[in-house]
C-alpha cells in the first residue's frame, strides 16, 4: 500500500489519537446489506456521529477479497483530498459523495458486476475525536432464463417396481442459484421414498451464473395418463422472491387392459338381412392390446377382423348370435373378454292363398290370405288396379260378380324396419253365364226406310261367350266386327231398314245363354238415307260429305242476303233484329228472321207448302227494329 508523503506525521497523529480513544468515540450507522440488479448502480451509505467535533478526520473504504479474508482499500479521503485507489476492480467505477445535511458519505458503484458481491467497509478516523468502522454486504441479482422442461418420449409402465424418469427441467444463467420445484397438476411434489425422487445438478458457469438441472423420477399410475406435469423455478430479486413456471407436459402411461367393450358400430338401428355390419372392440388398456373375435358357440374359431373391427357382409338370419372379443395383455398375460348380441331381422317372401289364380262362380264368396314370416310385426295392404281394397293379411270377396275378377296384390311391410318389404298376388276369375247390359228390356229404334243401322252387343262371361245374331224383316244385314277381351266379347252388325225389323243378339257359353232384342220401326218422316251398309272405312266419308253440304247451304244463304242488300230490300242499321214478311201474310208465307249480336249470328228459314202460288208482286217485306 502506498503512503502519502507526510506519512510519518500522519502516523504520529494516529498514535496520538489512539491514546485519546478512551475518552472520544464515533457512532457508525450502515445498512447490513444493499441489493441491486446486475448492471445497475449501487449506493452504499456510511453515516457517522462524533462525540466531539474533530478538527480534522479521514474516511477510507475497503472491500474484502473474495479469495481470502484480507481487505483491500479502494478509496481514501480527508479534508484536503479524495483519492480512488488505482489497480483495484473498482477503479473508475466508484465515487464518494456527502450525504446531504447529515454527517456521512455515500459510496456509489457503477455497472455492478457479479464479482462485486462482497463486504464493503467504511472506516472513519477523527483523530482525538475518535474513530469507527462499519460494513455493508453488497448483494447482486440476475434472474435466470425461463425454465425448459422435456418429457420422456417412451411410454412408462405402471408395472415398473421403481420410480422411472419422466421429465427433466433446466433453469439457466441465474444469480444467485435458483431453485426448481416439480408439480403434478397444481400439487407440488416432494421426494418420497419409493414413489418420488428428485435429482438436482447445479453448475457454476465461468461467467459466474448458475445453471440448475432437475430430474423427476416418479412411479406412475393409470390415473397419471391425463395429468400435466410441470416445473417451477424460484429466484431472488432485490427485496423479493419471484417464480417462473414451465409449460405442462403429458406423459405416456402404459397400463394393462381390465375391461373390454364390444358394440355394433353400423348400421344404426335394427339390422336386416343383406346389411353389412361392423362390430367394434375397445379395451381400457394402453397401448391397445391385439384383439381376436369369435362367436360364443364357436370359441375355438377365430373370425377374420381388421385391428379392432369385425366386418360381416350381407348378413343373414344365420349370423344372429353372441359375438365375443378377447384381448391378451402382454405385460400381465391376462385375458379379458367382452361380448355383444347381434340380431338379424328378416321377412320371407309373401305366400298368397289361393296361389296364382282362382276360379269363382258368380255369387260365390272367397277369403284370400297373404302371409310373410318375419322376426318383426308386419302390416299388409291389398291393391287392385293400383287402388287399395283392403288391409290385413285376409281379403274377403263376397257375392262375386264379373267386376270382382282381376289381379289382387298384397304388399307386406315392417313398420319398425322400412327396408323390409315383400309382395304377392292372386288372379281371380269369375265364371258364369253370359251377362249383357239391359238384356231384360227390348231396345226400340225408329229409322228411315233404306238406311243402314248399326247394332252392337257386349257380353261378359267366363269362359268367353260366342255371339250370334237372328234378324227378321230384312234380308240385307251382315256382321262387320267381332272382338274379344279377357272377360268379354263384342259384336257389331249393320242392317238395312226395308221394313219393321226384329233382331236378336245371343251370347252363349257352356254355363248358359243370354239374349238381347232390338226393334226397328220405319220412320214416317222422309230422311236422308244411305244406300250402303256401314263400314268403318265409309264412316269418315259420310261425315266429310255432310260437312261439305252444310258449307254449300251457308254459302247460298249468304249470297241471297247479299243480293237483297244490293237491291235495297234490306237497309243497314243499328238494330239487332230484322223481319221480312209477305204483304198478305198467311200460313203459306215465307218468314226470314235474323238475330244479330256481338258474339253470334243465327238465321232460321221457315217455309210453308200449299197449292197457291204467289208472284213477286204479292209479297211484302216488314222491317222492324
Amino acid at each position: 500500500m502506498a503512503f502519502p508523503k507526510n506519512s510519518f506525521l500522519l502516523l504520529f497523529v494516529l498514535i496520538c489519537s489512539l491514546s485519546l480513544n478512551a475518552w472520544a468515540k464515533v457512532d457508525m450507522t450502515m445498512e447490513e446489506s444493499v441489493e441491486v440488479y446486475l448492471g445497475d448502480s449501487a449506493g452504499i451509505p456510511c453515516q457517522y456521529v462524533f462525540s466531539e467535533q474533530p478538527r480534522a478526520f479521514m474516511i477510507q473504504w475497503f472491500v474484502r477479497n473474495p479469495s481470502s479474508s484480507s481487505r483491500e482499500r479502494i478509496y481514501y479521503g480527508d479534508n484536503a483530498q479524495q483519492i480512488v485507489d488505482d489497480g483495484t476492480d473498482f477503479t473508475g467505477r466508484i465515487t464518494v459523495s456527502n450525504v446531504g445535511d447529515k454527517e456521512g458519505v455515500l459510496l456509489t458503484i457503477q455497472d455492478v458486476q457479479l464479482t462485486d458481491e462482497r463486504e464493503f467497509f467504511c472506516q472513519v478516523n477523527g483523530m482525538a475525536a475518535g474513530n469507527g468502522e462499519g460494513k455493508t454486504h453488497l448483494r447482486v441479482f440476475d434472474p435466470p432464463m425461463a425454465p425448459v422442461i422435456e418429457g420422456v418420449h417412451a411410454g412408462i409402465s405402471v408395472t415398473n417396481e421403481l420410480p422411472s424418469k419422466i421429465a427433466s427441467c433446466e433453469a439457466r444463467n441465474g444469480f444467485p442459484r435458483p431453485n426448481i420445484t416439480w408439480y403434478r397438476g397444481i400439487s407440488p411434489l416432494t421426494p418420497t421414498h419409493g414413489q418420488i425422487n428428485v435429482v438436482i445438478l447445479v453448475t457454476r458457469e465461468s461467467s459466474g451464473f448458475y445453471t440448475v438441472q432437475s430430474e423427476l423420477q416418479y412411479k406412475v399410475a393409470k390415473e397419471d395418463k391425463d395429468v400435466l406435469f410441470s416445473c417451477e423455478v424460484s429466484y431472488y430479486v432485490p427485496g423479493a422472491v419471484r417464480t417462473a413456471e414451465s409449460k405442462g407436459i403429458n406423459i405416456t402411461v402404459h397400463y394393462p387392459t381390465t375391461v373390454v367393450e364390444l358394440w355394433k358400430e353400423s348400421p344404426q338401428g335394427l339390422v336386416k338381412e343383406g346389411d353389412t355390419v361392423e362390430i367394434r372392440c375397445q379395451g381400457d388398456g394402453n397401448p391397445p392390446p391385439p384383439f381376436t373375435f369369435n362367436r360364443e358357440q364357436e370359441q375355438e374359431t377365430a373370425l377374420e377382423a381388421s385391428d379392432d373391427t369385425l366386418v360381416l357382409r350381407e348378413v343373414t338370419r344365420g349370423d344372429s348370435g353372441v359375438y365375443q372379443c378377447r384381448s391378451l395383455d402382454l405385460d400381465t398375460y391376462e385375458e379379458v373378454m367382452g361380448d355383444v348380441q347381434l340380431i338379424v331381422h328378416y321377412l320371407d317372401p309373401a305366400l298368397v292363398v289361393p296361389k296364382d289364380s282362382e276360379i269363382m262362380f258368380k255369387g260365390e264368396s272367397l277369403t284370400a290370405t297373404c302371409n310373410a314370416l318375419s322376426s318383426l310385426e308386419t302390416f299388409t295392404v291389398w291393391f287392385k288396379n293400383g287402388q287399395q281394397v283392403g288391409t290385413g293379411h285376409m281379403l274377403f270377396l263376397q257375392d262375386a260378380t264379373y267386376d270382382t275378377a282381376g289381379e289382387y296384390v298384397c304388399e307386406v311391410t315392417v313398420p319398425s324396419l322400412p327396408g323390409l318389404h315383400t309382395s304377392g298376388s292372386v288372379h281371380i276369375i269369375v265364371q258364369g253365364a253370359p251377362q249383357m247390359k239391359d238384356a231384360d228390356r227390348e231396345v226400340e229404334m225408329e229409322e228411315g226406310a233404306g238406311k243402314w243401322v248399326n247394332l252392337s252387343c257386349e257380353a261378359h262371361a267366363h269362359p268367353l261367350p260366342t255371339i250370334s245374331w237372328t234378324v227378321t224383316g230384312s234380308q240385307s244385314w251382315r256382321e262387320v266386327l267381332t272382338s274379344a277381351t279377357e272377360h268379354s266379347t263384342i259384336s257389331l252388325v249393320s242392317v238395312k231398314v226395308t221394313s219393321d225389323i226384329t233382331a236378336f243378339c245371343n251370347a252363349t257359353n257352356e254355363m248358359g245363354t243370354e239374349a238381347k232384342s232390338f226393334s226397328i220401326s220405319i220412320s214416317a218422316i222422309p230422311m236422308v238415307t244411305s244406300t250402303a251398309p256401314y263400314s268403318p272405312a265409309e264412316g269418315n266419308g259420310v261425315i266429310i260429305v255432310v260437312v261439305i253440304i252444310c258449307i254449300l247451304l251457308l254459302a247460298v244463304l249468304a249470297s241471297v242476303l247479299y243480293f237483297l242488300h244490293k237491291k235495297g230490300k234490306i237497309p243497314c242499321g243499328r238494330s239487332g233484329k230484322q223481319e221480312i214478311t209477305k204483304e198478305n201474310p198467311n200460313k203459306d208465307g215465307i218468314v226470314v228472321e235474323m238475330k244479330t249480336d256481338t258474339k253470334t249470328e243465327e238465321a232460321v228459314l221457315l217455309k210453308g207448302v200449299s197449292g197457291d202460288k204467289n208472284g213477286p208482286s204479292d209479297q211484302y217485306m216488314d222491317l222492324r227494329k
